[in-house]
């Protein structure tokens, strides 16, 4: 029989089945993960979808300003512009008028906003010209000027919005209020002297943020509008509030720049305090930094040297042995000395007076009021070691005042048993110790508040954003002397400008009282490196509103307090009674008698 040559068909059934099952068990894989994805890891996958949709950004705060005591600002954040180009944008800009091609390109462009921006045609074309998608061409534009530029609708250029730091009052007060700038260890600008410096954190306030949701899958990130929106708002810093007077710290650095300059000291420093309050009304230091342009002066000029360097006072310390010996009832203003130029003491210490002499006849006003350091030893010595530390103690010597700066010294103040044969004896007229300049005006702050001692400072307080202002917290005032010592101190010191070393401090119309000093200054390795003069005064002597310290150093046209530091007292202590609006004295002078027969 023939073989039949049909092809054989399969079966239609088992196709079936065999597609069936792989359905099936694509069906159960899906099946499977859905229910991983919707049940077993529903929470972990949600969450990560989450994370890959949200985006957190940085809210920045708002650096606040520095105010003297008046409001006046003395240091401001203001808005900036970064401007920068797209070249590759502005290489295809074109301008019509009217359909006729008038601008195009990098060359046109340069062209008008070359006046706008202050810069040359070809140093802007420059910047403009070349393939790169971001070049910056100026900084820190002001809105007015960017206004400007966007007004002429040049394609390919865009700004940056910053904030930026200005001074209004250039280099008035620029050694308290600080500059800005960068660390090297980490980005951005932060203060790096001065209050802007000591305050950094009470003036940046605290950064906020936003978190929300975007789409993914949309160019650049779309905002969902039903997703999730966190903001956490930024905390803008508190605005600092000096005891500086913006017009008192400009006539004083005027006054003190053009003395440094007529007597060819190396530099100076003055001090006006509130006698009361222990409020700086100026700290003025010669020369002092622009904070707008620190790098203009030299780094060892930026900071304030009333606050870091240190000196012997002199005989301004005088007053101190003077203060310890009525308190302690060793003498009263009328005990009688004869006082001679040279002076040697039980251990064979022998020290001078400053001019040659006979012997005198003084009182213990007279001692003062000649500045005799023979007579001030001769005194000093019936004061026991440990009392004469106290009393430098007491009133504040070797330690900080914690005015408000950075970078304040301690000063020099060694243990009483620490002294040597001459150093227990020197103390007595300012040497073998040193002071800051503030320390110096605070020793005459305590003696004109009826010998109380207060701290001084340059932070009157911190004005908050919605206007809440609070008082800075300074230390709690400290008695030192009695009153009726600091009256007999203010009654001998006043005889220092009437017929003492202190005669050009005299403000006709107002009762001065002060000390003139005398005094070496050294480098940090012990060797003598100049000479210091000075004058510490308070007017009015009779009801005294204000302390002014006076510090020369290498003063080439004398070297005594009272011919190159008094005259600038009294021109400052002039102006600034005028501006406190302090009446003029009422009554004359009482003073002790000087001399005895």
């Amino acid at each position: 029989m023939a073989r039949s040559l049909a092809p054989v068909v399969a079966s239609p059934l088992r196709r079936q089945r065999l597609v069936s099952l792989a359905l099936l068990a694509v069906v159960v894989v899906f099946v499977v993960r859905l229910v991983s994805v919707q049940a077993v890891n529903a929470a972990e996958l949600s969450e990560l979808a989450l994370d890959t949709r949200l985006t957190t950004a940085t809210v920045d705060s708002e650096r606040a300003d520095i105010v003297d005591r008046n409001g006046v600002v003395l240091a401001q954040s203001v808005q900036r512009y970064h401007v920068f180009v797209n070249q590759q944008t502005l290489a295809e800009w074109k301008r019509y008028d009217e359909g006729t091609l008038v601008a195009e390109g990098p060359i046109d462009a340069a062209r008008i906003l070359a006046p706008l921006l202050g810069m040359s045609e070809s140093e802007l074309a420059a910047d403009l010209v070349g393939d790169k998608t971001f070049q910056y061409i100026a900084k820190y534009v002001t809105p007015e000027v960017w206004a400007l530029i966007d007004d002429e609708g040049i394609s390919g250029i865009d700004r940056e919005p910053v904030s930026q730091r200005i001074y209004p009052n250039g280099a008035v007060a620029g050694n308290v209020i600080g500059f800005m700038g960068g660390r090297a260890d980490e980005p951005g600008v932060f203060g790096l002297a001065g209050i802007e410096l000591a305050l950094e954190d009470t003036l940046e306030g605290e950064d906020g943020s936003i978190t929300y949701e975007r789409g993914i899958n949309s160019a650049g990130g779309t905002v969902i509008p039903t997703g999730i929106l966190d903001e956490q708002a930024a905390k803008d810093g508190d605005t600092v509030v000096l005891t500086i007077d913006r017009d008192i710290q400009y006539m004083t650095q005027q006054l003190l720049d053009t003395a440094v300059a007529n007597t060819g000291s190396a530099s100076g420093i003055v001090i006006v305090e509130d006698a009361k309050t222990g409020e700086i009304y100026a700290l003025a230091d010669s020369n002092s930094v622009d904070s707008s342009d620190p790098g203009a002066t030299p780094a060892a000029d930026r900071g304030s040297k009333a606050v870091s360097n240190v000196f012997e006072p002199g005989s301004t310390a005088k007053i101190i042995t003077m203060a310890a010996a009525l308190e302690e009832g060793i003498a009263v203003p009328t005990s009688r000395y004869t006082v001679p130029y040279e002076y040697t003491t039980e251990n064979n210490q022998t020290f001078k007076d400053s001019h040659e002499h006979a012997d005198q006849k003084m009182t213990l006003a007279g001692i003062l009021v000649a500045s005799s350091n023979t007579g001030t030893v001769m005194v000093g010595q019936e004061i026991p070691q440990e009392t004469r530390y106290e009393y430098l103690q007491r009133f504040g010597l070797g330690t900080s005042t914690d005015v408000g700066l950075p970078s304040e010294s301690s000063g020099i103040l060694r243990w009483w048993e620490d002294w040597d044969g001459r150093s227990k004896y020197a103390v007595l007229f300012g040497q073998a110790v040193s002071v800051t300049a503030l320390q110096t005006a605070q020793v005459y702050q305590t003696v004109a508040n009826g010998g109380v001692r207060v701290q001084p400072t340059v932070v009157a307080g911190y004005e908050s954003p919605d206007g809440t202002y609070t008082p800075r917290e300074t230390a709690e005032p400290v008695r030192v002397i009695s009153e009726d010592t600091a009256d007999s101190l203010m009654r001998m010191l006043e005889d220092v400008t009437e017929d003492g070393t202190g005669t050009l401090a005299r403000i006709e119309g107002y009762r001065v009282a002060g000390k003139t000093g005398t005094a070496q200054s050294f480098a940090h390795d012990g060797t003598q490196n100049g000479v210091v003069a000075s004058f510490v005064g308070v007017a009015p002597a009779d009801d005294p509103r204000i302390v002014v310290s006076v510090i020369m150093l290498n003063p080439s046209t004398s070297i005594w307090g009272g011919t190159v530091a008094a005259p600038v007292f009294r021109d400052v202590a002039t102006f600034t009674l005028q501006s406190l609006g302090v009446p003029p004295s009422t009554g004359e002078a009482n003073p002790y008698p000087t001399s005895w027969e």
